[in-house]
């Protein structure tokens, strides 16, 4: 049975590099400093979950040779979760059939108001998603085994943001500034917590590595790998003065779960 979560992005809002080619603090001799926008994929048997659509949606999908996709679950709608939402017309091509979308009211709100071709028909340019309004818990079967996701609502600075939880065992937040105490429980002893780290100063609308740490010792998860990293923090200074059960993320890091 296979039970796969892969970090397809692990940067922040600009990469790293950024487009002018600045590398920030990162050394650009470390191919785990090249970073693309935030994104995920799980991997349940013959099941394939997509989580956001980075503006790098394609070559992170090649990269990973992903070649096919039965939903997409958004956390929110800034443009570096969904502006490679076009790139999905290769599944509609391919199936010829809407591919299934879930995302909260606001995030619906925003995604069909500024994508609305992809889900309302033209002549000569048919739909390619339909959109479902994110529902407490979703399930997908496959040999008889059971994949449960659970959005969480995270606070994202002046937004909410879905983050997720997987099977119990994984949780999945690349953009929060906050996790709810009501929700910290459902986090005890986690296999896998992954969680935005932008940087170590303080930001508004993010984690920064002082608030991990202190999130850490409250749920002891057996491995933090921290994600969402920007150009100032550089993947091994940052891997060297973290405790063995924390590293940081790099593209195409994949996780094997239970």
């Amino acid at each position: 049975m296979t039970k796969k979560f892969t970090i397809l992005g692990s940067g922040s809002s600009l990469g790293v590099p950024r487009i002018d080619g600045n590398f920030g603090k990162c050394n650009p001799k470390d191919q785990k400093n090249y970073r693309s926008r935030c994104c995920a994929h799980i991997k349940f048997n013959e099941i394939s979950i997509l989580i956001d659509t980075s503006p790098d949606l394609r070559s992170q999908l090649l990269r990973n040779n992903i070649k096919d996709l039965d939903c997409v679950l958004y956390t929110h709608a800034h443009a570096d979760q969904t502006h490679g939402i076009n790139d999905l017309r290769a599944f509609y091509i391919k199936y010829r059939k809407r591919l299934n979308v879930y995302a909260d009211r606001l995030t619906k709100k925003h995604l069909m108001s500024s994508f609305g071709y992809c889900f309302k028909s033209k002549p000569g340019y048919p739909a390619i998603l339909k959109m479902n309004l994110l529902k407490k818990k979703i399930s997908f079967k496959s040999k008889k085994k059971k994949l449960l996701i659970e959005p969480i609502m995270t606070q994202h600075g002046y937004i909410k943001a879905a983050s997720y939880l997987i099977n119990k065992k994984i949780f999945y937040g690349s953009d929060v500034s906050k996790i709810y105490d009501k929700d910290l429980k459902k986090l005890h002893k986690l296999d896998f917590f992954i969680i935005d780290c932008l940087r170590y100063e303080y930001h508004p609308s993010h984690y920064n590595l002082e608030g991990v740490l202190n999130l850490v010792k409250i749920i002891k998860p057996k491995k933090t790998i921290l994600t969402n990293l920007h150009s100032s923090v550089d993947y091994s200074k940052l891997k060297k003065n973290l405790p063995k059960n924390i590293i940081p993320a790099y593209d195409g890091m994949k996780i094997l779960f239970n």
